[in-house]
């Protein structure tokens, strides 16, 4: 199930979005639990945050979206959020929040479908997956957000992550399998990385989590490339 939140003054445009987030929720068989805040303030100094998605209204008496969008991104990177607004112009400012996209008002609902399933996506792709590390001591359950990068040594695979390191017997070549669908690329023979988690690269180094990792020169055209793709979808 996916979270989201609805910051709109005016009580007409919310029980239309109420409506089209009810319709889209049966025609895609997407869960979603929703949460309206009839303004910008409401929404800031709510306790309830954890939300994958936000929709903002631009124009709202106490505060407008855009410095809405500016607050939440002091605390929460990750979560997806598209404005919605009777002026297009009003939303170019909306990527410098990281705002993945706008509503035009009136808002039809094919548009708001269409603009909607890239938010879900997104959304999706930024909680990750859980994959089951099987350990000589044990077994862990991990998020693949929470993997840095995956390193192979003498047939062991090291995976560092934000609770630390974890060493297990198997291969790179079924770790990039199962890890290909939450954005992880190869820059080198002995490690998969974390696209997410890419910081800078200076010519043949990428900095992963603090990490400096080198790109080979057979990989570096793959790996840069699916880091542009993942970035220019993430912006």
């Amino acid at each position: 199930m996916l979270r989201v939140a609805v910051a709109e003054d005016e009580q007409s445009y919310r029980e239309q979005t109420e409506r089209y987030l009810n319709r889209y929720a049966e025609t895609h068989a997407q869960p979603l639990e929703v949460v309206f805040f009839s303004s910008g303030v409401e929404l800031i100094q709510s306790e309830d945050r954890g939300f994958d998605i936000m929709l903002l209204d631009i124009k709202m008496p106490d505060m407008d979206g855009m410095k809405v969008a500016e607050l939440i991104r002091r605390y929460d990177e990750q979560v997806v959020i598209m404005f919605i607004t009777q002026m297009a112009q009003f939303a170019i400012d909306g990527y410098s929040v990281g705002a993945l996209d706008f509503l035009v008002k009136p808002v039809q609902y094919d548009t708001f479908a269409l603009k909607f399933d890239r938010a879900v996506e997104r959304a999706k792709n930024r909680i990750g997956g859980a994959i089951t590390l099987n350990l000589p001591g044990g077994m862990r359950r991990l998020n693949t957000r929470d993997i840095f990068y995956v390193e192979i040594q003498n047939h062991m695979l090291h995976y560092h992550t934000r609770s630390g390191e974890y060493v297990l017997r198997g291969t790179m070549q079924s770790t990039e399998l199962e890890l290909a669908p939450y954005h992880f690329a190869r820059c080198n023979h002995w490690y998969l990385v974390n696209l997410a988690h890419v910081s800078e690269v200076d010519r043949d180094v990428a900095t992963v989590a603090g990490s400096k990792l080198e790109i080979s020169r057979r990989n570096k055209a793959s790996f840069l490339a699916a880091l542009t793709s993942y970035v220019g979808g993430n912006t």
